[in-house]
């Protein structure tokens, strides 16, 4: 090769290094404005351009977290690691993917490895001490659990039956230990003056919905009257004053205006305790026209990282966050409405043969499983394209719209309504409208400048009718005031 074919092959690597340095740059001031979807195009770019460079990786990472997409940020965190091993910002970014997905042992493997090449650096030592004292309390936890027969609440914690009401207390009251329309009118006007329910009548609450939800099945059937309108919302996410704007916008929940829930009332917002104790009063209230169903946020792994253990220990007791655990164990998984439309929080799943009958089956009495239908019910996601993938979580499957036609096809449904996912309208019609999504918690996190929507059907005619709305303002506590300090990784 010539000198000239030397220098011109030079100005033509410069020139691409310098426009991947460009598109990094853009995806930078992108990721900083929050448009994340934008972002990660331009990371993308980047790499395609230099894909050696550990950098874009590792950004593109730091999007994909934001996007809460936790399966394709582990693998720029992997990628990043690859391209360089000594980019150590490379293993932070595996970490906070590992750890978002409740996986700490393999978070801490990589917080070992970077305390020990930086045994000076007090970040990094910080990281590693805290993710294994997170590794030895969940061992010890695990540890100290024995097989005995399934007790309810009222029977484990009956020494809280004897709580006292103090003098002073003003807040509303169970009338003969029951929640009546009056206590749900005066909860929410308590919650909204930022006043605390007493802990008498939370573990009223708690140990009346846990007796409750025992009895209910998996999959419950709900049918709607002809002239009946029925409302679907999706996640609500501890935004208690968005919760309180469908009701005002919708009307409260009734006989006559039933709803259903469709899992994630916890976590990252910092009034979830609001949102669940208002959620399961009016469960209470009227058990067969308000529906709640489980979300892959009402587990323990997750609420340990993302607020609702903590914001409730704040706010009662480490007891009563352990009480809620065994409560979300109960809810039911999915619901069916007049036999035609399947509602779950996340999606369909791997297997073309499952069955409403193989979802009745599910022992869902446990914590959420890595694989399998009930997992798969919990954090599966739509794809645009035929047939299956990886999720982009790295728990559950994406899924086509070959697979939702087979799937109602071989169920005899009209269409599925599942959550799960932020949507810019709070809704989104996909899969030739037979797979909708519904998420209700608007300016998610105050920060992703979303709509949030609730679905309405009448009985006899199932179309659906959707109601966007925006976020409403809320008393100054930040998203994620609860969550465990780890979640500084996400930054």
């Amino acid at each position: 090769m010539s000198a000239t074919e030397i220098d011109i092959l030079t100005t033509i690597q410069e020139d691409v290094i310098k426009q991947a340095e460009e598109a990094k740059n853009l995806g930078n001031m992108l990721l900083n404005n929050k448009e994340y979807d934008k972002a990660i195009e331009a990371y993308t770019k980047a790499i395609e351009l230099n894909p050696k460079n550990a950098i874009y990786y590792a950004n593109r990472s730091l999007a994909h977290l934001r996007q809460e997409s936790f399966g394709y940020a582990l693998a720029d965190g992997i990628s990043a690691v690859k391209a360089d091993p000594a980019y150590l910002k490379g293993y932070y970014r595996r970490a906070a993917a590992h750890m978002s997905l409740g996986k700490f042992k393999q978070a801490l493997l990589d917080f070992e490895y970077v305390a020990k090449v930086r045994p000076n650096d007090k970040d990094a030592k910080l990281k590693y001490t805290e993710c294994n004292k997170i590794v030895k309390m969940r061992a010890f936890e695990r540890a100290i659990a024995v097989d005995q027969p399934e007790k309810t609440l009222a029977e484990m914690y009956r020494d809280l039956e004897t709580i006292t009401i103090e003098d002073d207390y003003i807040g509303p009251k169970l009338e003969d230990g029951k929640v009546t329309e009056a206590f749900m009118e005066e909860l929410m006007d308590h919650y909204k003056q930022q006043r605390k329910l007493h802990k008498k009548f939370a573990y009223n609450i708690l140990c009346d919905i846990d007796a409750y939800l025992r009895k209910q099945p998996t999959l419950v059937d709900i049918t709607v009257p002809d002239d009946s309108k029925f409302t679907i919302c999706g996640d609500i996410h501890g935004q208690f004053y968005d919760l309180m704007n469908i009701f005002e916008i919708n009307g409260l929940p009734s006989p006559t205006n039933p709803y259903l829930f469709n899992g994630d009332f916890v976590d990252r917002g910092s009034f979830s305790v609001e949102c669940i104790f208002t959620l399961f009063g009016y469960k209470l209230l009227y058990p067969n026209h308000f529906y709640l169903a489980r979300g892959n946020h009402e587990s323990i792994s997750m609420n340990q990282m993302y607020g609702f253990c903590g914001e409730v220990t704040a706010k009662y007791s480490r007891t009563m966050s352990d009480m809620f655990t065994q409560v979300f164990n109960w809810l039911p998984l999915c619901h069916c409405i007049n036999k035609k439309i399947l509602v779950m929080h996340g999606g369909l799943f791997s297997s073309d043969d499952v069955t409403l009958d193989d979802i009745r089956q599910i022992e869902r009495n446990r914590q959420p499983p890595e694989e399998g239908i009930m997992c798969e019910l919990l954090w599966s996601d739509p794809q645009t394209w035929e047939g299956r993938g990886p999720s982009k979580r790295g728990v559950g499957i994406q899924f086509g719209p070959d697979v939702t036609k087979n799937f109602c096809e071989k169920n005899k449904l009209d269409y599925i309504v599942r959550s799960h996912e932020v949507k810019f309208m709070g809704y989104e019609v996909a899969h030739n409208g037979q797979c909708l999504t519904v998420f209700s918690a608007p300016n998610y996190c105050d920060s992703m400048g979303n709509m949030g929507a609730f679905i309405t059907i009448k009985g006899n005619d199932l179309t659906p009718t959707y109601k966007s709305f925006e976020a409403v303002p809320h008393p100054d506590v930040k998203p994620l005031a609860y969550a465990s300090s780890f979640m500084n990784l996400l930054n």
